[in-house]
């Protein structure tokens, strides 16, 4: 009975799976007959901050297609997260209690608007900004004509950073409510984390102060969003610790613990 559970579920997760690479595998195809446009639209920052003439190169013998054509699978790819995530959460969502429900579906759609923002940021602002101070430092000596892969490569690299760094909310939510660390703790250790998030960014952007400046600074701000909104998620009941009564549970903590074991008993009975 347990191997035909997990084989209908193994089956379940190829279906699944097939669904959502038939759905890339739609809307790639329909977007590789603008790809050219999409990688000039996605160099539409670094054009504007070029000289009046400039033109981007392409070093490789086939770079001029390939290159637009990686830009079309990420489009796809963004374009397709929604219903990738669905599929994922139609997926796991049986195997969750209610109040697990409750806590993962918003944190999923969340997380996928934090990093659809942390993109746009980086587009629309970080890169205006970083492209026009390289270029305003750059010897007048020199002809700037930056190479398409190299290019598309930074942008991959920034667009990952800015989308991870944006999901700083989710990660001190769930923190708080799965109880690894306290509001208070989180708040102590505020000053540590602004170091940690401008050390990231050192690592992540290139050697300007300006896109580093403009990775860390949203990290903290976010953090303290995180801390905001952990207020209101609340979190899992701690043992008692033997240095302090931050551990310890109050009334409410008990009964709601007690709910929620009630709830995944009855749900278990009606498996």
């Amino acid at each position: 009975m347990s191997e035909d559970t997990f084989i209908s579920h193994l089956v379940e997760l190829r279906d699944r799976l097939l669904r959502a690479l038939i759905a890339f595998g739609v809307v790639l195809l329909a977007l590789i007959p603008f790809a050219s446009g999409l990688y000039d639209l996605l160099a539409t920052p670094m054009m504007r901050a070029l000289p009046e003439g400039s033109r981007m190169i392409a070093t490789g013998v086939v770079t001029p297609f390939l290159v637009p054509v990686k830009v079309a699978m990420m489009v796809a790819f963004v374009l397709t997260l929604p219903y990738t995530l669905y599929q994922a959460w139609s997926f796991v969502a049986p195997g969750l209690y209610s109040h697990e429900k409750r806590l993962v579906l918003p944190l999923v759609v969340a997380s996928t608007l934090l990093f659809v923002v942390g993109i746009a940021f980086c587009y629309f602002f970080v890169f205006n900004t970083v492209f026009h101070f390289i270029n305003q430092i750059a010897p007048k000596s020199i002809s700037v004509a930056p190479d398409i892969e190299n290019y598309l490569n930074f942008v991959l690299t920034m667009f990952l950073a800015f989308g991870v760094a944006f999901e700083t909310p989710i990660v001190v939510v769930m923190l708080t409510r799965m109880g690894v660390v306290t509001l208070q703790q989180l708040r102590d250790i505020r000053p540590y984390f602004i170091v940690i998030a401008f050390v990231i960014a050192a690592i992540v952007t290139p050697p300007d102060v300006v896109s580093q400046l403009l990775l860390a600074i949203p990290m903290c701000l976010l953090f303290e969003v995180g801390l905001f909104a952990a207020r209101f998620a609340g979190g899992r009941p701690r043992a008692p610790d033997a240095g302090g009564d931050d551990g310890y549970r109050t009334a409410d903590d008990a009964a709601q613990e007690a709910e929620l074991d009630r709830i995944e008993a009855e749900e278990r009975g009606r498996r």
